[in-house]
């Protein structure tokens, strides 16, 4: 197992120079300014990667890889979307990327129909509920 930190880019409030100081060696990331559906290019992989390289860090795994609404949903160009997206997955392979975090989950993307609901011991979790979407 290796430590890592879900780091959401040059946009985020926490830097590199911080992460750095959890200890971890590891960053999970992704590229949130291309949209849905296009391709990630090797070139801006590259230079996301050599940036997390020069801060000390190895980029381990993408969350996430999106999926396109129209691939989710059997609507729009499938086609082109599923072909897009098989080539991120070369893109990122070649440039040493090889965990990638998706889902397949319409409409929300991760979220569930209930934020906090109650677990044993107290807890609270995530919970979807088809009833409640539909």
């Amino acid at each position: 197992m290796r430590e890592s930190w879900r780091w959401y880019g040059p946009l985020d409030k926490i830097g590199l120079g911080e992460v750095a100081q959890t200890g971890a060696t590891g960053i999970v990331t992704a590229l949130h300014e291309i949209p849905y559906g296009e391709v990630w290019p090797r070139e801006k992989i590259a230079e996301r990667r050599n940036w997390i390289r020069r801060e000390g860090f190895d980029w381990v795994a993408v969350e996430s890889l999106p999926v396109h609404e129209h691939s989710k949903r059997g609507s729009g160009d499938i086609e082109l979307l599923l072909a897009n997206y098989r080539q991120s997955m070369a893109n990122l392979a070649a440039e040493g990327v090889n965990v990638i975090c998706y889902n397949f989950m319409p409409l929300l993307d991760w979220t569930r129909t209930d934020l906090a609901s109650p677990v044993a011991r107290g807890g609270t979790c995530l919970r979807f509920s088809a009833q409640k979407m539909a």
